[in-house]
């Protein structure tokens, strides 16, 4: 593990770096994770000698947590200036970026904002183009956490309490995967000491309270004249209770050079469920 020494809007990152020297790729991790959630990805990504960068994005992991800040700090394009100041630093022009859940809308704001330093996009959900489905009564029932991490309750709750952070974790890791997953003891272990820290549990969460959320996002959403130009391939998952595949249809609207790829058996965390599958994505798009 490395910290960032150079900080962007006072936020340092901590990251991994595996195979420097080969083709960069850039790996961005999701609530509720960290930089290892696509350790498995890096050590396929061996095999073609890529040179593979994992960091916490700000607010996770071992990274900055700053609570005094204006919380816009924490939402997409604040987080894209720290993944393109972390570029800057390890001299990395242009690079793969990867990313699921919080990292993928990261990974979208860096496309937008700098398609010059990406080479090529590997995507899962959230994607743009959800529209008024997202006010369907099931789907909503799926969304609750959103709006419940609005309130002070939930950091009332949550920070600094080991039993409660572990509870909330189990309860996503294990709802949000495919039928075939299991979240280890382990991996459980690991994301508590890392989101239960005084503090952690509700930098975490300003990702959401930024206005990074499905449901405000989807309701403005409008199809952009400039559609991102970036080769983007998106990874679907089969069994995610938050993205259902219906909503990939308009991916073309937001993306001119999209390929859209099932895959089955598995739900949200697709690094860590198909290590595989995002692995072999990645290699693609390097080529």
């Amino acid at each position: 593990m490395t910290i960032s020494s150079v900080p962007v809007d006072g936020f340092r990152l901590a990251y991994d770096r595996t195979g420097s020297g080969g083709p960069p790729v850039v790996v961005l991790h999701g609530w509720p994770g960290d930089r290892t959630d696509f350790a498995d990805v890096a050590a396929r990504l061996g095999a073609v000698a890529a040179d593979v960068i994992a960091p916490d994005l700000r607010g996770f992991g071992e990274s900055d947590k700053h609570l005094d800040v204006d919380v816009s700090a924490y939402g997409a394009v604040g987080q894209a200036r720290s993944v393109i100041g972390l570029m800057d630093e390890l001299g990395v022009e242009r690079a793969v970026l990867a990313g699921y859940d919080v990292g993928s809308r990261v990974a979208q704001a860096v496309a937008r904002e700098h398609p010059d330093r990406v080479t090529a996009l590997v995507l899962t959900p959230p994607l743009p183009g959800v529209g008024r489905r997202v006010l369907d009564p099931a789907v909503q029932r799926e969304f609750w956490y959103q709006p419940f991490h609005q309130l002070a309750l939930a950091e009332e709750l949550m920070d600094g309490r080991a039993d409660a952070v572990r509870a909330y974790l189990r309860h996503f890791w294990t709802h949000w995967s495919g039928p075939k997953f299991e979240p280890s003891a382990e991996r459980l272990d690991h994301l508590t000491l890392r989101y239960a820290a005084p503090g952690a549990f509700t930098a975490s969460i300003g990702c959401y309270r930024a206005g990074s959320t499905t449901v405000a996002l989807a309701l403005t959403e409008q199809p952009p004249t400039d559609p991102i130009t970036v080769p983007t391939t998106v990874l679907w998952p089969e069994h995610d209770p938050l993205f259902p595949r219906a909503w990939g249809d308009r991916i073309g609207e937001w993306f001119s050079r999209a390929d859209l790829q099932p895959v089955d058996g598995i739900g949200h965390f697709c690094p860590v469920e198909a290590p595989d599958a995002m692995a072999d994505a990645i290699t693609h798009a390097l080529a």
